[in-house]
């Protein structure tokens, strides 16, 4: 697949899984293969990521991605988008809170045969725990 042909793979991933809670495309999406580099899928699996989005969509049921900006070489694909949801569900062991969240998030998948078979991501997942109040903001 070309580059473009990756970028396009990977906005349909976040439209049609990500935003639209959908963990059967998670099939679709990804190699049977895959491994998530980015140490927030136990195991580093498809079935780990189908878990964590599990707990993702629990814990934010409005959680939508916004793509930012996209940049594709070869087979990998980086992604910056923004993460929006409020906290109605529980997060990592937190009970929900109510609170709105957005932070900014980069995703780095490498395609092969199609399909997503990597994953690396950098998230400000300490903005997130200070945005819903789990550790104290600075000053």
């Amino acid at each position: 697949m070309s580059p473009q042909e990756n970028k396009a793979l990977v906005r349909r991933f976040v439209e049609e899984m990500q935003n639209a809670h959908d963990l059967d495309a998670l099939d679709t999406f990804f190699s049977p293969d895959f491994v998530d580099h980015s140490g927030l899928s136990d195991p580093p699996t498809l079935e780990g990521s189908r878990g964590l989005f599990t707990m993702m969509f629990a814990a934010f049921p409005d959680m939508h991605f916004t793509i930012q900006q996209q940049i594709a070489e070869g087979d990998q694909v980086v992604t910056l988008k923004t993460f929006h949801g409020t906290h109605e569900g529980t997060f990592m062991g937190i009970p929900a809170t109510g609170k709105q969240v957005e932070i900014n998030n980069i995703d780095i998948f490498t395609v092969r045969d199609g399909k997503l078979a990597e994953h690396w991501a950098v998230g400000d997942f300490l903005g997130m725990l200070q945005q819903i109040g789990a550790v104290p903001a600075p000053g």
